[in-house]
């Protein structure tokens, strides 16, 4: 049994106002997780951390800095994934990820395509004049190409009171309404890294 778990997400820009958005998005999208964690009396911690690059030195320093974690790297794709997460990340960011495979995890090709799983939860959070036609039906939204998934969540949302989409603004809302069984059961990589924390907890 793991004894704390810590995840460095990329994300939240630059402010501590939005990191502290996008942990509360983060830890209710958790959120069975987690609560499996507590009674096993599994500390968990996420930590956004902003830029992608420095994501990836959080990371690498809280693997020296705390050794007998379970530190998680959680970061978009940004493209198309044909290798194992640790392998993509070098070929795709020149990264030299010296920890395990199971410590790396990929949002594909990026968070977004997580949110137009639940179609059903978008269209609840923007309210009327969303264009729910304007999302990809896919049943694996990791075949969604990174900027039709952008495009397609702007012309869905931009008749709509809150506007259009916006990562920072928008995205750590959404993540704490969509339904990650549905997300899991649409992206490979979510359902890896729910299996890779069910099973250390």
């Amino acid at each position: 049994m793991t004894e704390e778990i810590r995840i460095y997400v990329e994300g939240g820009g630059d402010s501590s106002h939005g990191k502290a958005r996008l942990r509360q998005g983060f830890n209710a999208f958790f959120g069975a997780v987690i609560d499996a964690a507590r009674n096993k009396r599994t500390r968990w911690a996420v930590i956004p951390a902003g830029s992608r690059n420095s994501c990836f030195d959080d990371f690498c320093n809280a693997c020296k800095d705390h050794p007998d974690a379970l530190n998680i790297l959680l970061v978009d794709a940004e493209s198309a994934v044909c290798k194992k997460p640790r392998e993509h990340l070098c070929n795709q960011d020149g990264w030299g990820v010296e920890a395990p495979e199971e410590a790396c995890h990929l949002m594909t090709q990026t968070m977004e395509a997580w949110l137009v799983a639940d179609r059903d939860a978008l269209s609840e959070y923007y309210g009327q004049g969303f264009l729910s036609s304007a999302i990809p039906n896919n049943t694996n939204v990791e075949d969604i190409d990174k900027a039709m998934l952008e495009s397609a969540l702007e012309n869905a949302t931009r008749g709509t009171q809150k506007g259009s989409y916006k990562k920072i603004r928008h995205g750590a809302d959404l993540l704490s309404q969509i339904d990650p069984k549905i997300v899991r059961a649409k992206a490979q990589h979510c359902e890896r890294l729910f299996q890779t924390l069910e099973s250390l907890i």
